[in-house]
């Protein structure tokens, strides 16, 4: 099994409690998902706030509108500093990201890890190299303005 790291930060000016109070609500992951994803929450009754253990699930289409149902995990959260999901069910043989703010001078900076390994041996790795690290980028470039939108541009 192939196994892979993609890395993002961000600058945010704003302060760590605002921050920390949109990127800790599950109902904003869609306000930053891109539109072509058909990214929907399934799961009914979330809470306000993230927790460890909450189970949240997703329809979502990132390949040619193919619908896949997407479980994941909220397996750690330090308030103001970090959370973790991880996929329970899903299209990656292995998923876990790690979410961190830190206050600076003068805003916030954001730093996601994803560690991942995709399905299916050498065709696994095959897609990692043409689609998967491509619409990774694609995904997380979009969070990063629709981030500046609702919060403002350094």
């Amino acid at each position: 099994m192939a196994f892979y790291q993609f890395k993002s930060e961000q600058f945010i000016p704003a302060d760590l409690e605002t921050v920390w109070d949109f990127i800790s609500s599950p109902e904003n992951l869609q306000k930053i998902t891109p539109e072509n994803m058909g990214f929907d929450i399934t799961t009914d009754g979330l809470p306000d706030k993230i927790y460890p253990g909450l189970i949240i699930s997703y329809r979502v289409k990132p390949l040619a509108g193919i619908p896949v149902q997407w479980v994941t995990e909220i397996t750690q959260v330090v308030d103001k500093h970090f959370f973790i999901d991880e996929q329970r069910i899903g299209p990656y043989a292995f998923w876990h990201h790690q979410h961190f703010i830190e206050k600076k001078d003068d805003g916030v900076l954001m730093k996601d890890i994803v560690s991942y390994a995709p399905p299916l041996g050498v065709l696994g790795r095959i897609a990692n190299w043409l689609i998967i690290r491509k619409k990774l980028n694609e995904i997380f470039g979009y969070r990063s303005e629709a981030m500046e939108k609702l919060f403002g541009k350094k």
